[in-house]
């Protein structure tokens, strides 16, 4: 049985707990071995670390120590998995390059906040984590972000005449990163579209 470790917390308005029991009953669904924590220091114990096959951080702004970010880069350098959905996971600790790196992308803005509308529009039709997933409608915030260049995009939003990357993968040493800038709030998890996508981003970024 694959072991999946949530750790949630950071700013209320992004309903971390809501949205990790939605994540955690959805790997469940799939047969992880789920824990769910509302502390850091879930991520202390290296050994503990290295026995988890994917990470998925529901923790928008906040600080992380040191001692509590190591040892998460370190398991996902060596083949676990990271994956996670909006300021969660492309929102979290703002003075942490590295974990910004390994993400492979930073929150910039959402022009209009909460309410706009737009289009999410899938970039392959073909790929086994678009494949069969309509292009559909957002209401909700749309992220404006810094990314790597190095992502494999799978999903974008326009931004005028800018095509802004929703959905990526990419490599963190030996680990797979699987990032989603939809989901605000839980209703936005819990639209089919989005859930189809984080289900499959989870399973794909496992170890």
């Amino acid at each position: 049985m694959k072991k999946a470790l949530i750790f949630q917390g950071g700013w209320d308005g992004h309903q971390p707990k809501e949205v990790s029991e939605i994540f955690g009953n959805l790997l469940r669904e799939a047969s992880f071995e789920v824990e769910i924590s509302d502390t850091l220091d879930c991520l202390l114990d290296e050994a503990k670390l290295a026995e988890i096959d994917l990470f998925v951080p529901v923790w928008t702004m906040g600080t992380i120590t040191q001692e509590q970010l190591k040892p998460l880069l370190n398991a996902v350098t060596n083949g676990a998995g990271i994956a996670g959905c909006h300021g969660g996971m492309g929102d979290s600790f703002r003075n942490e390059t590295e974990f910004q790196y390994m993400v492979g992308g930073q929150w910039v803005a959402h022009p209009g906040n909460d309410g706009v509308q737009y289009q999410v529009e899938m970039t392959s039709r073909n790929h086994p984590l678009t494949e069969g997933i309509e292009d559909f409608t957002v209401v909700s915030e749309q992220y404006y972000m810094h990314v790597d260049p190095a992502n494999e995009v799978l999903a974008t939003s326009s931004f005028g005449d800018v095509k802004m990357p929703v959905a990526w993968t990419k490599k963190y040493g030996e680990g797979k990163v699987y990032y989603n800038s939809l989901g605000h709030q839980a209703n936005i998890v819990s639209m089919p579209e989005t859930l189809e996508m984080m289900r499959r981003g989870f399973l794909w970024a496992t170890r």
